[in-house]
């Protein structure tokens, strides 16, 4: 534990010394820092998406930098320190967790998560509404997420989770219907529906979507990366192809998957 503060002693030390005497880092504000910091958790997924723990490692130090730079700049500014930021977490975490700190009794992870819920809403200063705590800057699908998983812990689901697909099927019926329409204002907002409709689905089936819309994204990129070498090695041109011709290579990319 020692050797743990003393390391943390010394990044803050680090921090003040950056602060007072680099340039650049001496100029940095909440504003600035702010996109590098959304830059520096990106590229810290894509770490744990690879499984690569060096890089996970590496990273997680990038992103503890720029949480140790905010609370210097908070210090600076009398609003808080890292003393407090922590302070706050720990009471934070003491709170909503009375089945391990409390005599509250819970039986399974959907237990803990309902009470979770219920707590932030009861926390001094905290959310007010059972939405309110979700990020308004947050990716439309993980926001998707995160509204449906906030609105179950409070009764609002499906009673079977293969009710979905009736709502599923329904949205398809809708979007197709606008498509025949052909009105692009409600097309989009039947596909927004319809998307939303299949992320509550991954949600009932423990599919995490974002996750799962990655995969194909990669696994595309891949295929595709296949078929343009291969095109180049035969010494034609995509545009130049037929989408039959395309197809040949396409297939070999797959089968080279299983």
């Amino acid at each position: 534990m020692n050797e743990k503060l003393a390391s943390f002693e010394k990044l803050l030390n680090i921090m003040d010394e950056l602060r007072q005497k680099c340039p650049w880092d001496s100029t940095q504000t909440m504003d600035t820092l702010r996109t590098l910091t959304i830059e520096e958790c990106y590229e810290l997924v894509d770490a744990i998406e690879k499984k690569d723990m060096q890089d996970i490692k590496k990273e997680l130090g990038d992103v503890l930098l720029h949480i140790v730079f905010y609370a210097k700049i908070g210090s600076e500014t009398g609003d808080f320190d890292i003393k407090s930021v922590i302070d706050s977490l720990c009471e934070k975490l003491i709170f909503r967790h009375p089945h391990i700190f409390g005599d509250v009794k819970v039986n399974s992870v959907d237990d803990v998560m309902v009470n979770w819920e219920q707590l932030k809403m009861k926390e001094k200063g905290g959310n007010k509404t059972v939405l309110q705590g979700v990020p308004k800057g947050l990716p439309a699908m993980i926001k998707a997420a995160r509204i449906q998983e906030k609105v179950s812990h409070v009764g609002f689901d499906w009673d079977y989770k293969e009710q979905v697909w009736d709502k599923v099927k329904e949205e398809i019926s809708e979007l197709q219907h606008e498509v025949n329409q052909m009105d692009k204002n409600k097309m989009e907002m039947e596909f927004g529906d319809l998307f939303f409709a299949l992320i509550n689905a991954a949600r009932l089936y423990d599919v995490n979507p974002e996750n799962a819309l990655e995969r194909t994204n990669k696994k595309f990129i891949s295929r595709f990366n296949y078929l343009e070498k291969k095109t180049l090695e035969s010494g034609k041109s995509l545009k130049d192809m037929s989408l039959e011709e395309m197809d040949v290579y396409w297939n070999e990319a797959k089968s080279q998957e299983k």
